[in-house]
């Protein structure tokens, strides 16, 4: 029997370890941990790449919302418009800032937040939108952008699944007032360890930003606004300097499997599959995610395989007992929760091989068809 797990990260540690190695031996023999020249050309290399002004390294995609959040001023009696299929840290960030979550309808075709309840959840309060790039699909940003500028609605792109994804030839990430980015050991581009960045091209958040990972220190000892410590250490800049030389390579090797699993799976009764891209959009699937009513069978069925699946993300954020219990709110958000039921992720990575591939597809197929 294969094993294939959902991801193996020991491949792509392979391809850059002797260049790291170099990087690691020269921060250590420094001992410049911490805002150092690998931190610096990682900063102007991942502006570069997207196009924006400012990039700052930061400890995780967590710190870089909430430093998001603080820096366009969002706080106590704002709401905050999120899509109720994301991950946990983006309804905390606002929780943490004092603000309001307004959870959304999912858009089933996109994984964005449904255009229609957007609208229907605006209130004179809202603030800001969290838009959450999910899947490494990008989300139809003249339809959100229309919203923004119409009702004045600050946007903040959590591109954490999206590195490198684009709309219309324009990087996600790079629409909004602040883009955000998880660097962690799973992403696209990713670290050993935690890591995010946070980018924008606006002049004046980019001094709060700066400042605010650490303390709000302008001057060394001197404080001129509260922070906190959210620095990405030299360390992990090394790893990163080293994977952005092959991430749109290793982007292009996602679509390729994308479209495989598309060709060879599309004809399956009962199975849904992530949509194609149309022309204006360039997803990086940074998780291939597929549905099915059978959802659970099938990861029965794929892990006696060898087969690793994953959730992405299982409970969606309305029903957490954290929300729950802490706004006293209850109701439904019927694809959200449907999304929730049927979704897994199958095996998605660069580094996996034709025949790895074909004998995933070979496993669905076989149990779809005992399926009838």
């Amino acid at each position: 029997m294969k094993k294939i797990p959902l991801l193996d990260l020991k491949r792509s540690w392979e391809e850059i370890r002797q260049e790291v190695y170099q990087g690691w031996e020269e921060v250590l023999s420094s001992m410049q941990i911490l805002n150092g020249k690998y931190l610096q050309e990682f900063e102007k290399n991942w502006a570069e790449y997207l196009g924006v002004k400012y990039a700052f390294g930061c400890s995780c995609g967590s710190t870089a919302l909430l430093m998001a959040l603080i820096a366009c001023g969002i706080g106590k009696g704002d709401e905050v418009l999120l899509q109720a299929n994301a991950f946990i840290a983006d309804i905390e960030v606002i929780h943490w800032v004092g603000a309001t979550p307004v959870l959304v309808e999912v858009d089933p075709k996109t994984f964005g937040p449904d255009l229609n309840d957007l609208y229907s959840k605006l209130t004179p309060k809202t603030k800001a939108l969290i838009l959450v790039h999910m899947y490494g699909h990008p989300a139809e940003m003249d339809e959100i952008l229309d919203f923004c500028e119409k009702y004045g609605v600050i946007l903040i792109e959590d591109a954490s699944h999206a590195h490198g994804a684009t709309y219309k030839g324009k990087k996600v990430g790079t629409f909004g007032k602040v883009g955000c980015f998880s660097c962690g050991p799973v992403k696209n581009l990713n670290c050993i360890g935690d890591g995010g960045a946070i980018v924008t091209d606006d002049d004046e958040l980019a001094f709060k930003i700066k400042f605010l990972r650490v303390h709000g220190q302008v001057e060394k000892n001197h404080s001129h606004f509260f922070g906190f410590n959210s620095r990405l250490d030299e360390l992990q800049a090394v790893i990163l300097n080293a994977r952005l030389k092959t991430l749109d390579k290793k982007n292009e090797k996602r679509r390729e499997i994308a479209q495989k699993y598309h060709e060879e799976l599309s004809d399956l009764k009962d199975l849904t599959l992530p949509p194609l891209d149309p022309e204006h959009r360039q997803s990086v699937y940074h998780r291939y995610v597929i549905r099915t009513p059978f959802r659970d069978e099938l990861v029965s069925f794929l892990k006696e395989k060898g087969v690793g699946t994953g959730y992405y993300y299982p409970i969606p954020l309305h029903l957490h007992k954290s929300y729950q219990t802490t706004y006293q709110k209850s109701f439904s958000l019927p694809v959200a929760e449907r999304l929730a039921k049927e979704s897994l992720a199958i095996p998605m990575y660069p580094e996996l091989t034709d025949e790895e591939i074909n004998y995933v597809i070979s496993c669905i197929r076989e149990f779809f068809q005992k399926q009838g």
